[in-house]
């Protein structure tokens, strides 16, 4: 396994990049300083020894007088000594100038050479002086000699002023020359420094790069994961490839968030689970409220079956007996009581098949049903329960309404909506049941929803009551006549069908007002699917 770089290990590199950095700029810089201290050094020292040069060229002109004038011989050793002592002076200066600038043994060896051969010449100079006074001594006036007609001398003294002028003349050039060195130097110097920024900029660029992807991206993808399970949503993972501690905590986040889906998942199911044996449980109690009502209705006709059976045994004994006259009326009577007994047969059947049919449990598949069949099939059965006697109920369908349902599903809604009705109301109460189709929520009749309105004349609610009506466990009935699941488990039906149910009361006396809304066709997802 490669090994995987740490942020430290990072931020290191990136502080390292930082250093080189500033080390290029500060080396540029301090290159430039450098070259620019050394040349104003180099400056300073040539000006001060082509001071010392002009001193040495001021004193060798002051020989140029003599070539139009007569001196003695002291006068011109003199001037002689005075040019030697400048020149003496100048030499000095180039001492100076190359322990200044580091202790060059080569520094200005031209202009050492000139200075030596200057003082060569100027040796020669006094020696050709004493041999043109040597050769005076047989001259009649000994005391004024012409000492620059003298061949000797003469030419000295030009090769003096010719070398003075060259030391001049070869300073002038080595100014020139350092000149344009200032400019090479300068013009590296400059390229140094924005070769320097540049290579710093390019590094710093790369740092930065580097480091969006290293650290500002894998810390983004960490905040929007984070985003989205904080909106619920536990099935995206985070993906970081930084090789660092942040790629670390995105496994040890997925991995928390997959036991956030699964724990979800299952937390789902449970509730699921527990909410279809609600289901069932009210359902059953429902069954077992209508199989109640339905043993009461069944006895009358059980009733009259028996009375007519009892009559029947006895009169078949008296039919036996009495002679063939008589038998025609009394079978008349006979078959009076079987017919009788053959139709509240039927009634008891009619009865218990229509409990049958509520009570069938069927597969939880949605699919376009009849609501106004629904409703008339609840309202049916009710009419045979005890608390429906005195009370009406009035449901005259228009047509059939059809909507996106699980018909046994509804039915328990609408069966508990009708039954809290009737026990609201008092002997001589009504229950109006309308059904009509809708627009949808945007007034678009592309989406259109059934409405299933409840009018009860009933006790009516609080604003208290309306605020929890669909709470689990709310009742408002006396203890031992409702658990307070009924509205709540219609209310949690209806919202698995993407439909709606309200309660509206204009308060305590004046009624209540039931209405549920439900899909005509099915939602999208749902319509692919199918």
């Amino acid at each position: 396994m490669a090994c995987r770089w740490r942020i430290r290990h990072k931020l290191v590199l990136g502080l390292g990049l930082v250093v080189a950095i500033l080390g290029l700029l500060l080396a540029g810089t301090l290159k430039g300083l450098a070259s620019y201290r050394a040349t104003m050094t180099t400056l300073g020292c040539k000006f001060k020894e082509f001071q010392k040069a002009q001193a040495v060229r001021d004193a060798a002109k002051l020989l140029q007088k003599f070539n139009s004038q007569q001196t003695e011989a002291l006068d011109l050793k003199g001037y002689i000594a005075g040019t030697r002592r400048a020149l003496d002076e100048y030499k000095k200066e180039l001492d100076l100038s190359r322990l200044e600038l580091g202790d060059d043994p080569d520094y200005a060896s031209h202009e050492r050479t000139v200075a030596q051969e200057l003082n060569k010449y100027l040796d020669d100079l006094n020696e050709a002086m004493r041999a043109a006074m040597n050769n005076a001594v047989s001259t009649a006036d000994p005391r004024t000699p012409l000492l620059l007609s003298d061949p000797g001398v003469d030419a000295e003294m030009k090769k003096v002023i010719r070398t003075t002028d060259d030391l001049i003349n070869g300073m002038t050039t080595g100014l020139g020359y350092l000149r344009d060195g200032v400019r090479k130097e300068t013009k590296t110097i400059l390229y140094v420094v924005c070769a320097t920024f540049v290579i710093g900029v390019l590094l710093l660029a790369v740092l930065l790069r580097s480091y969006y992807g290293w650290v500002f991206y894998p810390i983004r993808a960490l905040q929007e994961g984070a985003g989205r399970v904080a909106q619920g949503d536990f099935e995206r993972t985070i993906e970081v490839h930084s090789g660092d501690e942040i790629e670390d905590l995105a496994h040890a986040f997925n991995d928390m968030t997959g036991r956030l889906r699964e724990m979800y998942r299952d937390l789902a199911r449970q509730v699921n689970e527990r909410s279809r044996q609600l289901v069932r449980s009210e359902r059953l109690a429902s069954v077992g409220f209508l199989a109640a009502g339905v043993a009461h209705e069944i006895n009358n006709p059980l009733h009259i079956i028996a009375l007519h059976s009892e009559a029947i045994e006895g009169r078949l004994g008296d039919l036996l007996r009495q002679p063939k006259d008589r038998q025609a009326q009394d079978l008349d009577t006979v078959i009076k009581y079987l017919k009788k007994i053959q139709d509240e047969a039927f009634r008891c059947k009619g009865i218990t098949q229509q409990l049958l049919e509520f009570s069938r449990q069927g597969e939880p598949r949605r699919e376009p049903t009849d609501l106004a069949e629904l409703v008339q099939v609840v309202v049916d059965m009710m009419q045979h329960m005890p608390n429906c006697k005195g009370k009406e109920i009035r449901f005259e369908p228009a047509g059939p309404c059809a909507a996106w349902v699980n018909g046994l599903e509804i039915r328990s809604v609408i069966l508990n909506l009708v039954v809290n009705a009737l026990d609201s109301m008092e002997v001589g109460g009504t229950l109006a049941i309308r059904l009509r189709q809708v627009p949808g929520p945007t007034g678009s009749m592309h989406d259109p929803r059934v409405e299933v309105i409840f009018e009860d004349t009933g006790c009516g609610m609080t604003p208290e009551v309306l605020e929890n009506i669909f709470e689990p466990f709310y009742t408002t009935k006396e203890p031992g006549k409702g658990t307070g699941l009924g509205l709540s488990i219609s209310h949690r039906i209806v919202n698995q069908h993407g439909g709606e149910i309200e309660a509206v009361s204009a308060g305590p006396g004046k009624g209540s007002v039931f209405t549920v809304r439900l899909l005509v066709r099915p939602p999208e997802g749902a319509r692919e699917a199918a």
